[in-house]
């Protein structure tokens, strides 16, 4: 069971995981090694599954930013999985969903072309529902 020293841990390493555990010691009123040992039994637990970073996909080059709702065709998927699978370049996320659609697909794009394109291909397996983003509110 987690404990109220925990859950700060994890909020702290949710906002910067690059911390030092000294830091992160000062923010939860522990000393740098009980911090440190703390998060190795929140790994060791399987809590922390692993770290990432957070890429602005923008300065990358991919400018639309696009979520699908996925309508199967039939009730075997494996041909929109397989799609999926070689379309990882664009693909963010392809999240398997209930409600409206069956899976709710994230993509981003360099060019309306590329997307054209993908959408294109994606009709071959399954129909969709295209939402482009306008702003992000973070």
């Amino acid at each position: 069971m987690l404990d109220t020293t925990d859950m700060l841990i994890l909020d702290e390493l949710s906002r910067n995981s690059r911390i030092t555990m000294k830091e992160l010691g000062e923010k939860v009123h522990l000393t740098g090694p009980a911090a440190s040992a703390r998060v190795a039994k929140l790994e060791d637990n399987g809590v922390i599954e692993g770290y990432s970073i957070n890429i602005d996909q923008i300065k990358l080059g991919f400018h639309i930013h696009a979520f699908l709702n996925i309508y199967t065709k039939s009730s075997y998927h494996q041909p929109y999985l397989s799609f999926t699978e070689k379309q990882k370049e664009y693909i963010i996320n392809n999240y398997k969903i209930s409600g409206d659609g069956c899976y709710l697909l994230e993509c981003r794009f360099p060019s309306n072309e590329l997307l054209d394109n993908f959408l294109i291909d994606l009709n071959k397996h399954v129909n969709y529902k295209l939402s482009m983003v306008i702003k992000n509110n973070k």
